[in-house]
């Protein structure tokens, strides 16, 4: 299974979301090509209600403690409840990346 699909399947069982997206960014850094180790996630579910963003965090982190220790390098999380989705509809882009060898 790839690092994504494990990603979406860890996340989808735990979090019950009404939208999630998975998006594999490693291809805008230093990487070699088919990389899976940045990835962004937006995802909306009920179980971030009454939890702050840092709670919210932690959780995904514990989620996804095997992923983090297993190459993933980086995880861009934009975590909302369904009524905050609501207000912003869409998640703010990624950066360009600014590090490694790429100047």
């Amino acid at each position: 299974m790839s690092i994504q699909a494990s990603i979406e399947t860890k996340l989808a069982a735990q979090f019950s979301p009404t939208f999630m997206d998975v998006a594999n960014e490693s291809h805008g850094h230093n990487v070699a090509p088919n990389s899976e180790t940045h990835f962004k996630v937006v995802m909306v579910s009920d179980t971030f209600l009454d939890k702050r963003k840092v709670a919210r965090h932690q959780a995904v982190y514990g989620c996804l403690a095997a992923e983090l220790t297993g190459g993933v390098h980086a995880l861009a999380l934009h975590l909302y409840t369904p009524e905050e989705w609501e207000k912003v509809d869409a998640a703010p882009s990624t950066p360009n990346c600014m590090g490694g060898s790429k100047k």
